[in-house]
């Protein structure tokens, strides 16, 4: 009976430091560790995957103004909301770095270079419009600098897989593609989304983009074609789920379709009161 409590123990020791090393993995690799599907060993393969890049804009002088215990728990709240973003789309997240988060569609798991693709950009898209929820959070703490996210997508065969040494490992993807990613976040204005013309080709047909002509990109023998991710084409015109409008001292963002009825009552009720009170001033 003794010998059955003890490993019966050990065993739920062992489930529990699982659990606890699977943080410093992305779920979708620790799952095929754990399950036998993948060997730990030095071994990468060439896949076609969709690349994705992000960093946030002014947080660079958001670090001078604050104290590094409350940057710090800023940027992990931020990071934590980002990421239960990603894994809701799918996304095998490679590392956070400073600021940046890269993260990749198409393996260990792959539905298809077209929806991969596809979940990659509707990922950064729900990212964008969450980034305004959160700013309008951080403005109620009393940050005022105005935080902005702005990302990069590239599609195309990368090398993925466990680069380092036999008793140090690190599971990710180099390549071009990686390079043209983390090139287009770079170049992209506060809030756009840039992805590569082989990324728009293959969610074209249900996602809105804006030609932005040309770029030189180092390890491209020719110019590469670049695209700003607009919006959904279901969200386009008057009947999208969702308006927002900020500007000095008011900022709205609404989804429709993930408001219940108890709090549309609510909403509408604050709507009014602050629409009474511009009425007001505007008459004094």
């Amino acid at each position: 009976m003794m010998a059955k409590t003890q490993i019966q123990n050990q065993r739920e020791q062992s489930i529990a430091l699982s659990h606890k090393l699977s943080k410093y993995l992305s779920p979708q690799v620790w799952q095929s560790i754990f399950t036998g599907e993948r060997d730990v060993r030095l071994e990468t393969q060439r896949k076609k995957l969709a690349v994705f890049f992000s960093d946030i804009k002014g947080f660079t002088e958001l670090s001078e103004e604050m104290e590094p215990e409350a940057l710090t728990e800023l940027l992990n709240h931020y990071f934590n909301e980002m990421s239960e973003v990603a894994l809701k789309y799918g996304g095998t997240i490679d590392k956070f770095v400073g600021d940046s988060i890269m993260i990749f569609f198409g393996d260990p798991t792959s539905r298809g270079q077209k929806e991969d693709a596809f979940a990659c950009v509707s990922m950064a898209v729900e990212m964008r419009k969450h980034m305004k929820i959160m700013r309008q959070k951080w403005r109620s703490q009393g940050i005022k600098t105005p935080l902005e996210i702005r990302m990069g997508i590239s599609t195309g065969y990368t090398t993925v897989g466990n680069f380092g040494a036999e008793n140090r490992m690190d599971y990710t993807i180099i390549g071009k593609e990686v390079n043209l990613a983390s090139r287009l976040e770079s170049l992209a204005e506060p809030g756009e989304i840039l992805i590569s013309y082989e990324t728009f080709s293959l969610i074209k047909d249900r996602i809105m983009c804006r030609d932005k002509g040309e770029i030189t990109v180092k390890g491209f023998g020719r110019p590469v074609s670049i695209y700003e991710v607009v919006d959904f084409r279901r969200d386009m015109g008057p009947n999208r789920s969702f308006l927002e409008h900020e500007r000095s001292g008011f900022a709205m963002y609404l989804d429709s379709e993930k408001i219940t009825e108890r709090e549309r009552e609510s909403i509408l009720s604050a709507l009014e009161d602050a629409a009474e009170r511009l009425r007001q001033e505007e008459d004094s």
